[in-house]
């Protein structure tokens, strides 16, 4: 996600480097690279313009610190303004109600009926919401065999009316019928068109006038770039959304509907969705999007998403089966899962400070873990309890079963036992005291 820009940004900043003070000629120097990389990543022009303009005051302002150098103040300033440019502060949605009524609206093809039941499942798992997911499109019957196909996934009920062609009608029939069955939030699911046009408007605000939603959401696709904001502005011009829903944000998107939309619509982004799986929302937080675009990372996001899928009881367990020495592929195969449950691969190795950078070049594949379970999955129960067992006729049987080579499965091997080992030292007070000492030993390591 905005690789492009991240790199566009450090390339700009180290027009900068070198110099001991910041002076009106390497700010503009620097603020020509940095208008660059916004007008490349389909940022409004106006938007860009203003956006430089509002650096460069803040640059010329500013005295360089001796603990800084010009290039970090000069990132410090970007991110403070990428932050303001975003929204400022993260936003939240308003389903408070009796019930609580969200309606979605945006064009055909912007993931609008898919974050429908994202935005469902969120609620319901992590709101404690008992949702309604109401099919509004007359015109599409898919969309609405689509809706129901996601509700029975994520056990969610859906008010749908194939014989009834007015939405505005299937919209206050289900208002009813969700007052009438202690549903505490309704998510109408409205129709889309492949082009802004003046039926698809009149229809959607019919409905938010007659549903007076709490909340409305505009969903867009975010690789669509500046066409993405033009849409947003028709959409805000007619319907007066509560806020914006960038969908698609793990594909390549060049970050110019992320940028633009708050300057132009003056209406703050809400969500993102940042993958395929009924769990890839995310709240939208100015400030760590900011981090992720400057090549800073996004600790606190992992942080969060680490913490959804800990056990605590499970944490214990793990820790004595390690410390015992006991920590086998079972065990090994359980944090894999762990893992995957927090998102694609890909995206959690951006979220790593710098690591955006290191690993441009690597294709991460979404299923990247999938070779290694499979290997595991090859194994006996009493090969996964018991790894020393693996000899050359175990091995040749695994690699057929997994459709992997051996050299595959000895990497394996080799990397579980050298995670074994790791986890073994680190849960020993003692050993983590050895390697204190070992480190402040080494020349240039403080002591104490």
């Amino acid at each position: 996600m905005f690789e492009n820009l991240t790199e566009k940004f450090e390339r700009a900043f180290k027009v900068l480097k070198g110099h001991g003070q910041i002076t009106e000629i390497n700010v503009a120097e620097t603020l020509k690279e940095v208008r660059r990389a916004l007008l490349d990543a389909d940022v409004n022009f106006k938007t860009a313009k203003e956006f430089t303009q509002k650096v460069k005051e803040e640059a010329l302002g500013r005295d360089v610190l001796t603990s800084i150098t010009p290039g970090q103040l000069m990132t410090k300033i970007c991110h403070e303004q990428l932050i303001e440019l975003m929204g400022g502060n993260e936003q939240q949605i308003n389903f408070q109600g009796n019930p609580g009524i969200i309606l979605m609206s945006g064009l055909q093809g912007s993931g609008k009926t898919t974050f429908s039941g994202k935005l469902a499942n969120y609620l319901k798992n992590k709101k404690g919401k008992k949702p309604l997911l109401v099919a509004c499109d007359v015109y599409r019957p898919a969309a609405i065999d689509q809706l129901h196909v996601l509700g029975e996934q994520l056990q969610v009920e859906v008010f749908s009316n194939r014989e009834e062609k007015n939405p505005v009608r299937i919209a206050e029939e289900a208002i009813k019928y969700a007052k009438s069955n202690s549903f505490n939030v309704v998510i109408v699911d409205t129709a889309g068109r492949l082009a802004v046009d003046k039926e698809m408007m009149d229809e959607i605000e019919a409905v938010k006038l007659a549903i007076k939603p709490t909340e409305t959401l505009f969903v867009v696709d975010s690789m669509t770039g500046q066409d993405a904001v033009n849409t947003a502005k028709a959409f805000n011009d007619k319907i007066d959304f509560d806020g914006v829903v960038l969908t698609k944000l793990d594909g390549d998107t060049r970050g110019g509907a992320a940028l633009s939309i708050k300057a132009i619509v003056d209406k703050p982004i809400k969500f993102i969705g940042t993958g395929e799986k009924m769990d890839a929302i995310d709240v939208f937080y100015p400030s760590r999007m900011a981090d992720r675009i400057l090549g800073m990372g996004d600790v606190v996001s992992l942080v969060e998403r680490a913490q959804e899928q800990f056990d605590e009881e499970e944490a214990r367990k793990l820790q004595k089966r390690i410390q015992k020495d006991q920590f086998d592929f079972n065990d090994f195969l359980g944090q894999l899962q762990q893992i995957k449950k927090m998102g694609n691969v890909k995206d959690l190795v951006g979220m790593m400070p710098g690591m955006s950078k290191a690993m441009k070049d690597v294709d991460i594949q979404d299923d990247a873990l999938k070779h290694i379970e499979a290997i595991i999955h090859s194994m006996t129960p009493k090969e996964r309890a018991n790894p020393s067992l693996l000899n050359g006729s175990r091995k040749n049987r695994i690699a057929q079963g997994s459709g992997r080579s051996v050299q595959e499965v000895n990497k394996l091997l080799k990397q579980f036992e050298d995670t074994r080992k790791m986890m073994k030292m680190m849960s020993n007070p003692k050993n983590m005291m050895g390697m204190m000492k070992q480190l402040r030993g080494m020349k240039g390591m403080p002591g104490m």
